[in-house]
Formats: C-alpha cells, structure tokens, sequence
C-alpha cells in the first residue's frame, strides 16, 4: 500500500511538470483518490487551480453562502479599520471580496484562513492569533496592505501582486507584476471591484 501511494504521488507530480508552463491548471480526483492534472479539462468534475505565493489553490464563489449579507454586517468594521491604517475601504472590500467573498471560515488548500486570508507566517507577523475572527483578520491584512503600499511606493497594482504573490516576487521581477497568469487576473479583479465598490458604496 505505502509503495502504491508513493508511485501515485510520483505519478501525480510528473503529470504536473509536464504541463506547458503558461497553461490553465485544472485538477481531478477519480474515486479511487488519484489525482489528475491537466490543461484540458474533460468534464465538470475538473477545478481550476491558481498559483499563488501560498501555493495552487481552489478559488470559487462559495455556492449557497450569503457574502453580500456579510458584506454589510462587516462594513462598519472594514470602514473603522481602514481609517485607522488609512486605507480607502473600498480597496479593503474589493480584496475581501476576491480573497474570500466575506467568509471568515473560508481556508485555501495551502492553509490560508480567513476573510483576508492570511497565512500562519504573515498572522504571526501581525500578531494575528486567530485568522477567523473578522476584526484579527481584516486587522493583520490591513497592516500587511499598508507596508506593501510603503514598501512600493504607493503603487496600488504592485501592492495587491505582492499581497498575492509575495513581495519577494515583485522584487524579483524589477518591482513589476509577476509574470503569473493568476497574480494578473487577482490584480485584475480587485482593481474592477475597487472601481465598482468607489461608485456603489457611500
């Protein structure tokens, strides 16, 4: 039994090795556990993976969970915080809503947690203890925002990549957008909603 997980743990890392490295990612688990990589989905039962610093993880817009409810329960604080840090709220909601869609329960498979999703290292940076509570985690993420927008002078596209994809991968590119399919659309979707969210929100 121990030699048939190794070879399929071998057999699952050749398969995603052998992917053209521009690729979409897609990831299937048949029901004898195996699981399958590939850059051509043949059914539904494929989920897209996105690269990230905390490694490839499964984003989706969680099915029968009320994030527009959370959203306004949760307003008054992303406003307090962000005053507090100087952040525009909207830019602390449009990550929010990308990260997590309000679920302070939400948890990537790299272990990110929370409706900022935080990773153990960077809660410890901030001295977040629990990255479920909402007020920890908006908290922690907000001050995390803030030195990345210090640390790339106030670029606002950089600071989400490197919140992201980690600020040592925009260091590496020349403090440039990396390279990674998934950082560029993460940037992109939080810019449309920072727009959105300038127009609706009061």
């Amino acid at each position: 039994m121990k030699n048939t997980k190794i070879i399929l743990f071998f057999l699952t890392l050749l398969s995603f090795l052998s992917l053209p490295c521009n690729a979409d990612v897609y990831r299937y688990i048949d029901k004898y556990g195996r699981v399958i990589f590939t850059d051509k989905p043949e059914h539904k039962g494929y989920k897209k993976l996105v690269r990230t610093w905390k490694g490839w993880v499964e984003q989706k817009k969680p099915q029968n969970f009320d994030w527009v409810g959370h959203q306004k329960r949760y307003d008054a604080t992303i406003r307090s915080i962000a005053k507090t840090h100087k952040l525009p709220y909207t830019l602390l909601h449009a990550i929010i809503t990308v990260e997590s869609w309000y679920n302070p329960n939400a948890v990537s498979r790299a272990g990110a947690i929370g409706l900022m999703q935080l990773m153990p290292e960077t809660a410890k940076r901030y001295g977040v203890i629990n990255r479920r509570d909402v007020t920890e985690s908006i908290n922690g993420g907000s001050r995390y925002l803030s030195d990345l927008l210090r640390m790339f002078n106030n670029n606002i596209r950089l600071a989400l990549a490197a919140y992201n994809a980690g600020e040592n991968a925009v260091k590496k590119y020349d403090n440039t957008v990396p390279p990674f399919r998934e950082t560029k659309n993460y940037v992109e979707k939080v810019i449309k909603y920072y727009k959105k969210y300038q127009q609706t929100m009061g």
